[in-house]
């Protein structure tokens, strides 16, 4: 019996299946110099500024209008819905994280809280294949959660928020892919219990949002955890890369699922995964991967602003570009306090220079969402690059 093609299936079966590793060596760019806190603090300001005074008249922000030749698949008024309550979850948390106390953002809070709490119940999906909410419930989570802890002193309040919180969890439960996790089309069935493919960074994001409510001390359905942290561990390659979804399990060395492509998710993949335990994402985990977030940028950056999504090399969208450096500052407070300094710099460094000249961050046009999302996103990145102020020396002894 010729054992040879055994062999082979055997080898392939070990190099897809075997934990994650960082075989390579990792790319480091050398450091950079530190970057003044000052200018970061007034970045940040002029950030909040273009959140202010782009807020709808309802408190939300973003809109259909501003179309292009291609646009994104949007059915019904439902994906618009989810894309403006989306965006709006996390012009709040932005504003909550970055905007201060100043008398025009706790105005635009209380505003946006309201279209919140009254809109976030009513939405559904936009049809049987397009499941754009999900991505609302996720970053509603971290809003709601956000807005609960200021509103410490409010029981009524509190008690409402809750109930949203409670209902989102059933929202998650009700849209969840039959493989675990969440997907935002349902291409095969349209089945009332979607039969779309798990996501990687859909379940990266939930995820993310779940552990938040679970620290607030509200727990998330232990099922859904368990079964989204069982999909984005099948979607977890050897090298560190994730999968952009399970349905591309049989193409592991696509552009898209390799690292230059996985540039975008690796970071939500890895936050995810610690956060919930995943003891394979070590120290030397994040910060690698954060160093090749930083040495590659351009494999991630060359995709930003263009308009069609996955033109770019290993297929990247533009849509992931401040995605991925949100959820990599995100894995900032997990690497060791030795390197924090230096992976913040490179941090603020890469999305300082991005910033538009009316305040703004974007990366992909899409319809009047690109620049909210975008700047909030940028926001809370750089507001995880301000480092503690020096402790002020103690006054010398009078003589």
């Amino acid at each position: 019996m010729n054992r040879l093609p055994i062999l082979i299936l055997a080898s392939l079966a070990a190099a897809l299946f075997l934990p994650a590793a960082n075989p390579v060596p990792v790319p480091k760019l050398p450091d950079v110099p530190p970057v003044p806190r000052a200018d970061l603090v007034k970045q940040i300001e002029k950030g909040v500024y273009f959140l202010l005074d782009r807020q709808n008249k309802d408190g939300s922000w973003g809109s259909p209008r501003n179309t292009k030749g291609l646009n994104i698949y949007a059915p019904g008024f439902q994906s618009h819905y989810a894309f403006r309550l989306a965006v709006t979850s996390l012009c709040i948390s932005a504003l909550i994280e970055a905007g201060g106390e100043t008398p025009q953002t706790r105005a635009a809070l209380k505003d946006a809280e309201a279209y919140l709490l009254e809109h976030l119940p009513k939405l559904r999906r936009a049809n049987a294949t397009a499941m754009y909410n999900v991505w609302s419930h996720g970053y509603g989570l971290q809003a709601l959660v956000r807005l609960r802890a200021r509103a410490k002193d409010e029981p009524a309040k509190i008690k409402k928020i809750d109930a949203l919180i409670a209902q989102q969890f059933g929202r998650l439960d009700a849209y969840e892919s039959v493989d675990g996790g969440w997907g935002y089309y349902d291409m095969r069935l349209g089945t009332k219990k979607p039969a779309s493919s798990s996501i990687s960074f859909v379940n990266a994001t939930v995820l993310v949002a779940f552990h938040e409510a679970k620290m607030a001390g509200i727990e998330p359905p232990k099922k859904l955890v368990t079964r989204a942290l069982a999909a984005l561990k099948r979607q977890h390659l050897p090298d560190g890369s994730f999968l952009y979804g399970e349905y591309l399990k049989n193409s592991p060395r696509r552009g898209i699922n390799r690292p230059g492509g996985s540039l975008g998710r690796s970071q939500a993949g890895n936050i995810a995964l610690r956060l919930w335990g995943d003891k394979r994402i070590t120290d030397k985990v994040m910060v690698d991967w954060l160093d090749r977030l930083y040495a590659r940028n351009d494999w991630l950056g060359i995709g930003r602003k263009r308009p069609r999504p996955h033109e770019a090399w290993f297929q990247v969208a533009g849509y992931f570009y401040y995605y991925g450096h949100y959820y990599g500052a995100l894995c900032l407070d997990h690497v060791p306090a030795a390197e924090r300094p230096r992976l913040q710099d490179h941090m603020a460094t890469i999305i300082m220079k991005y910033q538009e000249k009316d305040g703004s961050w974007w990366d992909f046009p899409f319809y009047d969402y690109h620049q909210q999302y975008g700047t909030a996103m940028a926001l809370m990145t750089l507001q995880r690059c301000l480092k503690a102020k020096p402790a002020k020396a103690p006054a010398a002894p009078e003589k």
